[in-house]
This record gives C-alpha cells, sequence and structure tokens, in this order.
C-alpha cells in the first residue's frame, strides 16, 4: 500500500511569470492563491515567519481554497530562535507563541492543516539547550504534526545523526530533508528519513553554492536556482520508497527565484507520476528553454480545473501572503 505524495511550493504570492497579468495588481493579488490551488495541492506558508497573521486572514486563505487542499505554516522566528538580542537568541513572548497558536486555529477548523514547520538556525547547534527547546515545541504542539528542520551540521557529523534520529522519533516529528548547497557548516546533507509515520518531508532549496550565505533584498536572491529534472530524479527514489512504506509525503519547492519552483515542481510531479494539470503558457516557456523541448508528459496533462473568484472580505482587511524583504 502507498501513500500520497503531495507537490508544491513553499509560498504563493512570490512566483513570478506564472500568474496571469491581472492578478499582479491591486486586491486581485489575493486572487493567486485560487489560481494556485488550481495547480498544486498543497502549499507552504512561509510569510508567518516574519510576521504573524491575525485569524481572519487565515480563515481568508481556507475559503480560498477546495476542500482538499492543505497547508503547512512555517513558525515565527522567535518559536525557532531567530530572533536575537544582542547576539543572543531572544525566547519568544506569551504574545508571540498565542497569536501564533491562534492564527493555527482556522486550519485546523477548516481540516487543512498537516504540519507546523519549525525551520532552525545555523546557530542552533546540536546542545542540551538546543534539545530542550524541541521539547518545548512538542509541548507547544501537544497534537499537531510538527516539522523539523535543521541549519547545522552538528546534528549530522560523526556519531550525532542516529542520536538526533532517536530524538525526532520520541517526539514523533518529521525530520525534513533539504536539497541546499554542500557549503560550510550551515546546511544539511541531502538525506530522507522517516522519523514519523505521520508524515515524510522533502524541502529543496536549490543548489546556488555563491548565494547560500549572501544577504539579499529578497529571499530569491538566496534561492535563485532551477533544477534540471536529471537532479531532482536523484530524490526520487526516496521519496518513492516513504511512500511505499506507507508514509505521506510532501515535496516541496523553495528556491523562489522568478517562476523556478514552480517548474520544479511540475517537474518532479511529473518524475514521482503524481501527475499535476497542464502548466500555464509561462511555466512552459522556461522549460523549453532550460530543455530545448516541452516535456512529453505535458501532452498527458489534464487541463486544470475552473479558478472562483473570491468574495469580499466582510471585514476588509487585506488577506495577501505578501512578498517580504529578509
Amino acid at each position: 500500500m502507498t501513500a500520497p505524495i503531495l507537490v508544491g511550493t513553499c509560498n504563493w504570492a512570490d512566483h513570478e511569470d506564472f500568474y496571469p497579468e491581472e492578478l499582479e495588481r491591486g486586491r486581485r493579488q489575493r486572487d493567486k492563491l485560487s489560481f494556485y490551488a488550481r495547480y498544486f495541492p498543497i502549499v507552504e506558508i512561509d510569510t508567518t515567519f516574519y510576521g504573524i497573521p491575525k485569524p481572519p486572514v487565515v480563515a481568508g486563505w481556507v475559503d480560498r481554497t477546495p476542500d482538499d487542499f492543505r497547508f503547512n505554516i512555517k513558525a515565527y522566528r522567535s518559536l525557532t530562535g531567530h530572533e536575537r538580542e544582542s547576539g543572543t537568541p531572544r525566547p519568544p513572548t506569551r504574545e508571540e507563541e498565542r497569536d501564533f497558536l491562534a492564527a493555527l486555529e482556522p486550519l485546523r477548523d477548516g481540516g487543512k492543516l498537516t504540519a507546523v514547520h519549525y525551520q532552525f538556525p545555523p546557530w542552533f547547534t546540536n546542545r542540551p539547550a538546543a534539545r530542550e527547546s524541541l521539547l518545548a515545541a512538542r509541548e507547544r504542539h501537544p497534537d499537531d504534526i510538527v516539522a523539523i528542520e535543521f541549519r547545522h551540521r552538528s546534528w549530522f557529523e560523526g556519531n550525532a545523526w542516529p542520536e538526533t534520529e532517536e530524538l525526532l522519533r520520541e517526539l514523533d516529528f518529521v525530520y525534513v530533508g533539504v536539497d541546499a548547497p554542500q557549503i560550510g557548516s550551515a546546511t544539511a546533507p541531502p538525506h530522507l528519513a522517516i522519523t514519523s509515520r505521520r508524515l515524510c518531508i522533502a524541502r529543496f532549496h536549490g543548489r546556488n553554492w555563491r548565494t547560500w550565505y549572501k544577504r539579499g533584498e529578497t529571499s530569491g536572491d538566496r534561492f535563485d536556482y532551477l533544477y534540471r529534472a536529471e537532479e531532482l530524479q536523484e530524490w526520487v527514489p526516496a521519496i518513492r520508497a516513504a511512500s511505499e512504506q506507507d508514509v505521506p509525503v510532501h515535496v516541496l519547492m523553495n528556491n523562489n527565484r522568478s517562476n523556478y519552483a514552480v517548474v520544479n515542481a511540475f517537474d518532479v510531479a511529473a518524475l514521482l507520476g503524481s501527475p499535476l494539470p497542464r502548466p500555464p503558457e509561462p511555466i512552459l516557456a522556461t522549460l523549453r528553454a532550460r530543455d530545448g523541448r516541452e516535456p512529453d508528459w505535458v501532452a498527458r496533462s489534464p487541463d486544470p480545473p475552473e479558478v472562483r473568484p473570491a468574495d469580499a472580505d466582510a471585514d476588509g482587511e487585506e488577506e495577501d501572503q505578501l512578498s517580504l524583504r529578509l
């Protein structure tokens, strides 16, 4: 028996050369999520790392997606130790914890929350204080699926990985396997592991080693990389193996420069035999420019379902998942 494999991207608003021109202006930008959901069954909400949305905003995202659409949501930065004061990580305030947990409620109530994604920073190294932070995350989310992404090699090197894997299993955390530039200590090795029967995640950051440690104006400056299909193929056996063990898998593209994440999401879905609707013309143009031809799977792809327009918000609040500068 095989479990489903869902393919999508991290964020929906930043993709260039994907959305119709009319969705790139004014309040029509809110319709980007409905358009995105015509093609993909899942998205990772990543702007919650930078700011905590109000529950009515999150409820709007739930309302504008199909019943079977799913969200992963990234934990706010103070919850993962990214907020620092005088060089020392600042713990989250009670208000930050309260507000982030409140933002999850519309996703839970709508049956669309899959995982809460904790991406820890490079200074979150393998030491007792860090392990206590993992315990605190489990206490904060006693019933949620919690996904853990490390950004320091101390969790993997030497004899560390077996202990790391055992800790994640004890806490029923989902390990997030990442594809990223293999340079320096602030990256994880390409590895997929099942540490929870509830979910397995593969997350792709690109392989641009020139920009991995560069602080750009936007996250797209750092994740400026268009994968070739043969590079994505390297992950296919491990992803399929997880699915064949009846563990659901999420494959999420985070190379958010131009339309690269969208293009590569279509690539990997085709490689995995998890077909998506026929891509819009700008995506086909990027595929033809990269490969010199249109992939064979395009001819077999069904047309996307019709998109329903979003209703105006009752409270008038802006709902867009904004493109935020780092």
